[in-house]
């Protein structure tokens, strides 16, 4: 008997009963006040006079008005690039930063590095929780919720850069977990931290037979059959 499972199917459905349903628009409206109000102080919101823009009726409009668009080149240069190389605080947001995710370099030669701070990683955790809520809208049996799941990403082993760490974001993602969550957590962060991934694949391969995965969760792009592109199932 699923006694565990069970207990957890009704706690995630007692909460989501408690949490109101948003509106989409207010939420965001909401998000950008908070975003706003935090890096009121930084060196960005000086200079765009966020404490201002707080004081406009509108924030939305006035947000637009007053910050223009910014292409990765021009943050790096204008913001980013002291921060990381200096370790400049209170840039574009409040503190320092102390992981830079590789992007894939898509849009240019060389991967860019994108500031990864811990409120980004809090919000990453909060995102992940609120997913999991989600579940109790499909009226899983109880068994599933005692079941693993399986997180393919980068690898979580990060690169010493001056003062801060890059890796792929899967990958810092995965390394700054919740401790409650390690118990579900596959392939755990022994094997997450094997930089090769034909040596990572080998090792999940071989202990996967001790493993009751419940379900799969990550970039699509960690999640498909690399020669066919379909998605494993």
């Amino acid at each position: 008997m699923a006694v565990l499972g069970n207990i957890i199917k009704v706690a995630l459905e007692l909460t989501d009963l408690v949490i109101p349903e948003a509106s989409p628009i207010e939420s965001q409206k909401d998000i950008l006040r908070q975003l706003v109000e935090k890096a009121a102080d930084t060196e960005f919101g000086r200079h765009y006079k966020f404490s201002d823009l707080l004081k406009e009726p509108d924030l939305p409009s006035a947000f637009a008005q007053a910050v223009p668009y910014h292409d990765y080149d021009a943050m790096h240069q204008q913001w980013w690039k002291k921060q990381m190389e200096e370790g400049v605080a209170d840039v574009s947001w409040p503190g320092k930063v102390d992981y830079y995710a590789l992007s894939a370099g898509t849009t240019g030669k060389e991967s860019k590095r994108i500031p990864v701070t811990e409120d980004m990683l809090e919000a990453i955790r909060k995102t992940s929780i609120l997913q999991i809520l989600a579940t109790s809208n499909f009226n899983f049996p109880a068994e599933f919720f005692q079941k693993e799941i399986m997180m393919l990403g980068s690898s979580t082993a990060l690169e010493k850069k001056g003062k801060h760490l890059e890796g792929e974001i899967s990958g810092i993602a995965a390394g700054n977990i919740p401790s409650w969550f390690e118990r579900f957590y596959r392939p755990g962060k022994k094997i997450a931290s094997i930089t090769d991934w034909d040596e990572r694949v080998n090792a999940i391969a071989r202990e996967a037979k001790n493993w009751d995965i419940g379900a799969m969760a990550g970039m699509p792009s960690w999640n498909d059959d690399a020669e066919t592109g379909r998605r494993i199932q």
